[in-house]
């Protein structure tokens, strides 16, 4: 029998929030499968393509907004919402923060880690900090002003980052403390916070590890790992093997951040070693890849954590993704109701079959 659900995918203009509605998409196309999901996306821009490839498509406000979280309380409860899958990472901790208020009110399950993860995860510094104490191969990091230790123990180049940042936004390579100073300073003007890291070269040894960690937080469900390219700092071109000791050093991290629901790992193959410099504490982009290898984790989260299913997925199938460009057609009659009414139901846009 199969469980019709009503689902919030938040940020749908984002690369994340997208990813999470082609994989729930996906799960709908399988035959006798135990959950068909109704997608009800969210966005703060009339902009947003997910809004129109949704069944439902609804204007919130941003984050920090005073009105977000009772806007996301109201449309669960009108919508008769199960499940909130989070596509931004800046509404990750708005969410898992006021996890309780939510489900109280509405019944609707905020897929999300715990705080106390994301506040790890989302600082890099925390993050090394973390990864150092528990002995987990990583990138060397420092703050700014102990960057003379790293300078002595890697020389140059090294990497200047936000520690709260994401994607490829003001991260510099560096060749001196000159380079170093500048990138600080561009990083503060832009309002964060500058982390010092070890550069790990090659390009083409760089993989993003994603892994689903039951409800209970014991075990991982599934692990998945992908070699990739990057263009924008985006998965540009993929590949998906097996990669054990690589899933095998995501799953360890996961474990032992305390993890419940998606973790993502970055990390690149240096001598042998998987070294991480990054955690997501989220869906990753690269999802629906991951899905079509026969790893759908947003399905995967969704029935371990509402449905109650114990799930344990071995083994995936190998492919190479290439990534391109492409066009979703939205008639302005759509865009305008859209802009005037803060929503639409089964849109009319539509994506060519021209490639």
């Amino acid at each position: 029998m199969t469980t019709k659900v009503n689902v919030l995918v938040t940020a749908a203009g984002s690369i994340v929030g997208q990813g999470i509605a082609k994989c729930l998409r996906l799960a709908n196309k399988r035959k006798d499968g135990p959950v068909t999901y109704r997608v009800v996306a969210a966005d703060m821009s009339a902009q947003a393509a997910g809004l129109y490839r949704s069944d439902l498509g609804l204007l919130v406000p941003p984050a920090s907004s005073q009105d977000y979280i009772d806007m996301i309380i109201r449309i669960c409860t009108e919508q008769n919402i199960k499940a909130i899958f989070v596509g931004s990472d800046e509404e990750l901790m708005p969410i898992s923060g006021e996890r309780k208020l939510i489900e109280s009110k509405t019944g609707a399950f905020p897929i999300t880690n715990p705080t106390t993860v994301l506040s790890t995860a989302l600082d890099k510094w925390k993050t090394f900090e973390f990864l150092n104490k528990n002995n987990l191969p990583c990138a060397k990091s420092s703050l700014p002003e102990n960057q003379e230790e790293l300078i002595q123990e890697f020389g140059f180049p090294l990497v200047v980052k936000p520690r709260q940042g994401h994607g490829s936004l003001h991260i510099y390579v560096v060749n001196n403390k000159d380079e170093i100073k500048d990138a600080v300073a561009a990083i503060q003007q832009a309002g964060w916070l500058p982390v010092v890291q070890e550069y790990l070269e090659g390009e083409d040894t760089e993989f993003t590890s994603g892994v689903t960690v039951d409800k209970s937080g014991k075990y991982a469900m599934s692990s998945i790992s992908i070699r990739r390219t990057l263009k924008g700092g985006q998965t540009y071109k993929a590949f998906i093997d097996d990669f054990k000791d690589i899933r095998k050093s995501a799953e360890e991290t996961a474990l032992k951040l305390g993890g419940i629901g998606p973790i993502n790992v970055q990390s690149r193959l240096i001598k042998g070693e998987s070294k991480i410099f990054e955690i997501n504490p989220r869906f990753s982009a690269t999802c629906p890849l991951r899905a079509i290898a026969g790893v759908n984790e947003p399905d995967i989260i969704f029935r371990n954590t509402v449905l109650g299913e114990d799930i344990k997925i071995e083994n995936y199938q190998k492919f190479v993704c290439l990534r391109y460009w492409n066009e979703l057609y939205v008639p302005y009659s759509n865009y305008q109701e859209m802009s005037n009414t803060k929503r639409i139901e089964n849109s009319d846009a539509f994506i060519p079959d021209y490639f």
